[in-house]
């Protein structure tokens, strides 16, 4: 089979199984990784925080040195307002991570279907529309669109659509371009390299990738919520 092949077979959404109802519901194979994260996350919350101590050790110092860093990280570009927030922002961190990574043991990175990374990224700009709202209220949200000139109104509303097109064509490509460099890289030294470029994409470039995603989610939200002075 030729790379070409391989991408074009990558690029198909794949369907894991058929709910026998209405003619019957295909349920993406990406979709079923979602809930399997879904629920190794919650299983994995509910063991760590059910002896949760005043003086921590072990899992829980690792949780809470994570949960400490991600709190400071969106606190620092948001400021004091994004504190209600958080917990979708380290959710999206969470899942697009493990989501980018899973791909290590051999699963099938949900962020491989367009249509999750499109899914993320409109959720995205509702969420960064929300916060706008609920910040500077309706009028000011509305106000914001002629800031700081009513000439860029059209510019504007224009960037309702190029910011989530952009969030989800980043995600998406970064996750599909490293399976190509790695099917390229196999052709040329079928041993060894790949193996490690392998650590590299699935762990270092995923967490980068999940890193970007919400850094520049919470970047937009944070304008979204500036008032104009």
């Amino acid at each position: 089979m030729s790379i070409a092949d391989k991408l074009l077979e990558e690029l198909e959404c794949r369907v894991a199984f058929t709910i026998p109802i209405f003619g019957g519901i295909p349920v993406p194979e990406s979709c079923v990784m979602t809930w399997g994260i879904m629920a190794v996350v919650v299983l994995i919350s509910i063991l760590i925080v059910r002896k949760l101590k005043t003086v921590p050790t072990g899992a829980q110092c690792l949780l809470e040195t994570g949960i400490n860093w991600m709190n400071n990280f969106f606190l620092g570009i948001l400021g004091p307002k994004g504190k209600k927030y958080l917990p979708i922002l380290e959710t999206l961190l969470i899942y697009i991570g493990i989501s980018n990574i899973i791909g290590i043991v051999g699963l099938r990175p949900p962020t491989k279907d367009l249509g999750v990374t499109a899914t993320l990224a409109i959720f995205a700009i509702l969420l960064i529309q929300y916060s706008g709202i609920r910040e500077r209220g309706g009028k000011g949200w509305a106000h914001s669109f002629v800031e700081p000139m009513p000439l860029l109104l059209p510019i504007n509303i224009l960037e309702l659509f190029i910011k989530p097109l952009s969030l989800c064509m980043r995600l998406f490509g970064n996750v599909l371009g490293a399976f190509v460099v790695m099917e390229l890289v196999k052709l040329v030294v079928p041993v060894g390299i790949p193996l490690v470029l392998s650590f590299y994409f699935d762990i270092f470039d995923g967490c980068i990738q999940a890193y970007v995603f919400v850094f520049l989610t919470s970047l937009f939200m944070a304008e979204a919520m500036e008032a104009e002075e």
